[in-house]
């Protein structure tokens, strides 16, 4: 049976494994903190608008011509 010491290229792996986990904790953890930080903004911003209603009777000629 090998010895682990000797294994070199099994401490690579685990050292890359490592650091590839640390950068993905730190990554994490910089966009929680600059999400937290960050001021809320509206998905919809307001617009002011305009409604028109306009009222047709019965007897109109555009109601007859609509229907």
């Amino acid at each position: 049976m090998s010895d682990w010491t000797s294994l070199w290229y099994v401490w690579l792996i685990l050292l890359a494994v490592f650091l590839l986990l640390l950068c993905g904790v730190s990554a994490s953890c910089i966009k929680f903190c600059c999400r937290k930080k960050r001021l809320p903004v509206e998905t919809f911003p307001r617009h002011p608008c305009d409604l028109t209603v306009i009222g047709i009777d019965s007897d109109s000629t555009a109601h007859s011509t609509v229907t």
